[in-house]
This record gives structure tokens, C-alpha cells and sequence, in this order.
């Protein structure tokens, strides 16, 4: 086995309540294992459709990616980002899994089946940036818009707008850590609908 796929194993398997299974069920039937978000990471999934576009912008800067899986089944990209407790994403299709949440990954060396790799981890423990993610993820909600070239509608409230899908559809939002500031945004919220 190669010293980057040996170093990638040890890295993923280490989320593991146990490693060592973890490693056993990679060269078991399925070769899949479960492993805890929020540890060494976070994993972003969004739809496929908007996936590959995002990922085909995050590998043309120039910053080393962190892994991607693809889930062949579900037809979604997950992207392995640092762990944020107090991270949130809000889109359409958005699943954001941190503490608490657990996530299905195949051995790093796994070429196919119904999760693959469209970026292995490297052993390094580099992971994707937040921002550079929210970027391209809105640069690809931006080309999906032009390519259907018809009126979108907000995946968050489903009404329509006007011309092409806006570069809030995805983003990041920091959870409030004080109630004033949860009701304060709710009332800026409510104001900006009137407009």
C-alpha cells in the first residue's frame, strides 16, 4: 500500500470510535465505515447538480482541496471542511454534518461503488476552506440559473424571483450566541420581505 493512501487511512480512521474496525470493515464486504463528524472535520452535502460545479471551481485555485465524496445513489458531493460547533449553511438540498452527526465513507484507496472519492484524502488532514466552498457553490448556483435561463424560485421560501438565483441562496450563517441577537435578525429578516 502507498505511503499516501497508508497516511489517508490512518487520518479517516482515526474519527473512529475504534480505528483498528474501522480499518477491518474498509477490507470487509462493503468497505464502507462510519466515522463521527466534528472532530477533524465537518462534511458539507449538497446536490450533485450543484456539487460538481462547485468542486470543478474549488480545484482550479490555487490551494491544496480536502477530499470530496461522491454518493452515486443519492446523487450528492460532500465536501470534508474543518469542524465549526457553531457553523451553520442554509440553502436548498443543504445537509451540513458536524458534532453529533456521523457519515459513511468508503477506504480512501476505493475507486468505485455507490460512495466514491472525487478527491481522496491525502493523510494530510487538509480540508476545503468555508468560504472558498460558499463561494463556489454560489458561482455555480449563478451558471445553473443562466444555463435554465427562466425564473428561478428561492429555495429557502420557494417564491419566485426576479432573474437569476441571488448569491445568498447558499451561505454560511453564524448561530447567534445571545437571544437578543436571534430576535434582532428576525426582525431584520421580516423588514427586508416588506421591501
Amino acid at each position: 500500500m502507498h505511503s499516501v493512501t497508508r497516511k489517508a487511512m490512518e487520518w479517516l480512521a482515526a474519527a473512529a470510535t475504534d480505528p483498528r474496525a474501522c480499518k477491518q470493515q474498509w477490507h470487509g464486504g462493503t468497505g464502507i465505515a462510519v466515522l463521527a463528524c466534528g472532530r477533524f472535520w465537518d462534511v458539507l452535502s449538497v446536490p450533485e447538480e450543484l456539487g460538481m460545479p462547485a468542486l470543478d471551481t474549488l480545484l482550479c485555485i490555487p490551494q491544496p482541496p480536502g477530499p470530496a465524496l461522491a454518493d452515486n445513489a443519492a446523487r450528492r458531493v460532500a465536501f470534508f471542511l474543518p469542524p465549526d460547533p457553531d457553523g451553520r449553511w442554509v440553502g436548498s438540498g443543504i445537509r451540513y454534518a458536524g458534532r453529533g452527526s456521523w457519515i459513511a465513507v468508503p477506504a480512501p484507496h476505493r475507486a468505485g461503488g455507490r460512495l466514491r472519492w472525487l478527491v481522496p484524502p491525502n493523510g494530510t488532514g487538509a480540508l476545503f476552506v468555508p468560504a472558498a466552498v460558499e463561494q463556489a457553490l454560489q458561482v455555480a448556483l449563478g451558471g445553473m440559473a443562466a444555463q435554465r435561463g427562466t425564473r428561478q424560485r428561492c429555495p429557502a421560501c420557494d417564491t419566485p424571483t426576479r432573474g437569476s438565483v441571488s448569491a445568498t441562496t447558499v451561505s454560511r450563517r453564524p448561530v447567534p450566541t445571545d437571544p437578543g441577537a436571534a430576535e434582532e435578525r428576525s426582525a431584520d429578516a421580516a423588514g427586508s420581505e416588506q421591501d
